[in-house]
């Protein structure tokens, strides 16, 4: 999970609000037309980023340890921070988008508090929750590839191609290869810590193959690319005057309001703009956790026989708390991380191993160089590998019975497809729901989960509902 530390910045920490302002609240640009980049603005702004998100992470996860009881670790959820950097913060400043973040936490703290959330978990029918793990399984996988580049997506069609036009070149491929035939080959015999170990040797063979080669990053400083080069950094030993001290300058700086009164007074319709924005965070937060809760446990055979964890409320009740931290902390919601069934794994049962990863994040905070000399292509092995050990409990799925194999199927497929889990989630359920409606089951499924799917058909619309607000 160390690679959140390395890409939450890059994502957030090197973007833009309204205002052309870094989440540091440094101007991005030295000049008016914004063709000049201060870069080491920019630089500072991401290691603020970094050291908050490895702050909150170790907080939030070393409570999911204690409280929980669950070996599930936290940290900045992947896709909630894009959309943040991306949607939210060109419309505000970043302390308004960081505020809406912990509104977001709120109320998806109030719906544990309420029972909703639990309840809405336990509703869940056994198919769609194997279905869930597995789609999950796939969506980590695909991450995996992307992020070491033997899949990538090229500048024409098709849509992806393994490596580059078809072909596997490139040093960064060949670690990245060797690291997961090293973690066939330890899995195999059964040797204890085979993920971990494969990671060590492929960085440490990356470092080697950097300092000989020199093969550098994808993205160069002048805005060209390097196909061959490292996909996320550039592997290296860090030298002594890079371990500096930490600069916690995005905590705090949270506006709750301002967002929702843009020109000093209350708009009806800023504020429902606003308030499909915090639903879409809501949703998408609230089904991630409730996919990834169900893939670890069925991984670690944590789950009792109605196929609910134990802790269920405690484990809800961290991860809400999360995305609220995240928000005050200037680092996005925080989720429940899906690599955590690597660690799971490798036996994680208790949340003994959340305690320990919380305080290797805290660590983390103080050793960012150590963190960042490992390549996005020494880990993206154990990423594809744990694809492979959700991927066995497909076989629980009746396939021959239609009211569970087509929702399980499109729960499956769309979450790589479409890069989201909770997109495979919302559409697996309304198609449960529309199957079973067909065949004169409606009475079937619980109404909690009819309520779900009318709230996932806005979800999908929300483009549409967005547009009609812009006309108001």
């Amino acid at each position: 999970m160390a690679y959140i530390i390395a890409l939450n910045p890059l994502i957030i920490g090197s973007e833009t609000d309204r205002n052309g302002n870094l989440l540091s609240g440094a101007p991005k640009y030295l000049d008016a037309a914004r063709t000049q980049v201060d870069w080491a603005a920019v630089d500072d702004s991401k290691m603020m980023v970094a050291a908050g998100t490895a702050l909150v992470a170790g907080i939030m996860t070393i409570l999911m340890g204690v409280w929980g009881r669950y070996p599930l670790a936290i940290a900045a959820g992947l896709g909630l921070n894009a959309m943040l950097a991306y949607t939210i913060a060109p419309t505000m400043t970043w302390p308004q988008a960081m505020g809406l973040v912990v509104w977001e936490g709120i109320l998806i703290t109030l719906l544990v508090l309420t029972g909703v959330r639990t309840a809405v978990f336990r509703a869940v029918p056994p198919a769609m929750r194997t279905a869930i793990s597995v789609g999950i399984g796939m969506f980590i996988t695909f991450v995996g590839l992307l992020n070491s580049g033997v899949v990538r997506k090229p500048a024409g069609s098709p849509p992806v191609e393994l490596g580059i036009n078809g072909s596997l070149m490139g040093w960064p491929i060949a670690v990245c290869i060797i690291g997961f035939l090293l973690l066939v080959v330890l899995h195999t015999r059964r040797v204890p810590g085979a993920m971990l170990i494969s990671i060590l040797v492929a960085s440490v063979l990356a470092i080697v193959v950097e300092a000989v080669a020199k093969v550098g990053p994808t993205f160069l400083p002048d805005g060209s690319k390097n196909p061959t080069g490292w996909a996320l950094n550039v592997p290296s030993l860090p030298s002594a005057s890079e371990f500096t001290n930490p600069s916690l300058g995005t905590v705090g700086k949270v506006d709750m309001v301002g967002a929702f009164m843009p020109n000093g007074h209350f708009d009806v319709k800023v504020f429902l703009g606003l308030l499909l924005l915090v639903f879409s965070l809501l949703l998408a937060d609230f089904f991630d956790t409730v996919g990834t809760v169900v893939a670890i446990g069925q991984e670690g055979d944590l789950l009792n026989e109605k196929g609910n964890p134990e802790h269920l409320q405690e484990i809800l009740m961290v991860d809400s708390l999360a995305a609220m931290a995240g928000g005050l902390g200037g680092v996005s919601s925080n989720t429940s991380f899906v690599e955590s069934s690597a660690g799971v794994g490798e036996g994680a049962r208790t949340g003994l191993a959340s305690v320990v990863t919380g305080v290797a994040f805290l660590a983390a905070i103080f050793l960012a160089p150590l963190v960042d000399m490992i390549p996005s292509e020494a880990a993206a092995p154990v990423l594809a590998f744990v694809g492979y050990l959700m991927m066995s409990q497909v076989a629980h799925v009746d396939w021959d019975d239609v009211e569970d194999g087509i929702p399980a199927f499109l729960t499956i497929v769309l979450m790589p497809f479409s890069y989201s889990i909770t997109t495979g989630i919302g559409a697996g359920f309304i198609v449960y729901c529309l199957v079973k409606l067909i065949r004169g089951k409606a009475r079937q499924v619980h109404p909690l989960l009819w309520a779900v799917s009318a709230l996932f058909v806005l979800y999908f619309g929300q483009g549409i509902l967005m547009s009609l607000v812009e006309r108001m």
